[in-house]
């Protein structure tokens, strides 16, 4: 048996905030987004102590190879199209359980 396990790491700049809470209330809405679209594993890993940045992981367990790059392109795209955020910098990982 073997399964697929991809990550995304994105690296993002927050519009015109001032504040860590108006960070939260731009990040979170995101973090609840993602998680019930795809049920993925979904976090804020990075810069937490800045107000303008911030860094979100996603991990994707799948099956099959092809599912998985799907649900990965689609979390990225919506990522990518937010309004309130830049998408400075996203890495992929994608891996069998057999490398």
């Amino acid at each position: 048996m073997s399964m697929w396990v991809g990550a995304l790491e994105f690296d993002l700049l927050l519009g015109d905030v001032q504040s860590l809470k108006e960070k939260r209330s731009l990040v979170r809405p995101l973090i609840a987004e993602v998680r019930k679209r795809f049920e993925v594993s979904v976090a804020e890993v990075d810069h937490l102590h800045l107000h303008r940045r911030a860094g979100v992981g996603v991990a994707v367990v799948s099956p099959d190879r092809a599912h998985l790059v799907e649900i990965l392109d689609s979390v990225e795209r919506l990522v990518a199209y937010r309004p309130e955020m830049e998408l400075l910098s996203v890495r992929r990982t994608v891996r069998t359980t057999e490398d």
